[in-house]
């Protein structure tokens, strides 16, 4: 079986992590979230000798969809979005294909679980393959998602993190959608450990302590 390749890119002025995830066997590659960008993007999928065949979106929010549309005009590629998200992109783009958790998206020959994980938009995803997990806005490097926009719920971010996240394998790698930590990457056991919105005892400490409600 092919080993996930991962390429990570900071870029934009919001230090948006940008991802290509390839299939090394078939040399079929998505972009997860295509914003600030495309052409370095598609430039670097092409350098690495990949086809780029699918988009993932981990939600909508225009830092992390802003080059949509510039690339779907050069590569006419279905584009994966929870069908929990905001209807901001529909009707205007094409080519959405809804998902849940209850389905599995593949690049290639490798597959991947989707993680619905609301509480920073009610559709947000995580995309789960190989004990790696693209983690959008849901978990940074010791942080989380704001839950103060429209559409966040910071009940929902606690259920998302305590009951989703955190019963991962403590060695899944987290690759999450900013880089706002120290590092650009972490493993969930050691995010236990020092990211300050895993360590509450119940949802009412999360809410006051982390959430300043």
């Amino acid at each position: 079986m092919s080993r996930l390749l991962i390429q990570q890119y900071e870029i934009g002025p919001l230090n948006n992590f940008l991802y290509l995830l390839g299939d090394p066997e078939t040399k079929e590659m998505a972009i997860v979230d295509p914003a600030w960008d495309v052409d370095f993007l598609c430039k670097e999928a092409k350098r690495l000798g990949y086809k780029i065949t699918k988009i993932f979106l981990t939600h909508a929010h225009p830092d992390h969809v802003n080059g949509l549309d510039k690339l779907l005009s050069i590569h006419q590629v279905p584009v994966y979005i929870s069908k929990y998200e905001y209807l901001a992109l529909r009707p205007r783009v094409t080519g959405l294909v809804d998902v849940t958790e209850k389905d599995k998206l593949s690049v290639g020959k490798i597959s991947f679980d989707i993680l619905h994980t609301p509480g920073h938009t009610p559709g947000c995803q995580c995309f789960l393959a190989q004990g790696q997990l693209i983690s959008g806005d849901t978990l940074f490097i010791d942080g989380c998602g704001r839950c103060d926009l429209p559409g966040s719920n910071p009940t929902e971010m606690y259920n998302s993190l305590y009951n989703i996240v955190m019963k991962l394998p403590d060695e899944t790698i987290v690759y999450p959608g900013h880089n706002y930590g120290e590092t650009t990457t972490d493993t969930i056991g050691h995010q236990k450990q020092t990211n300050p919105y895993l360590q509450c005892n119940n949802l009412n400490e999360f809410l006051v302590e982390r959430m300043g409600l």
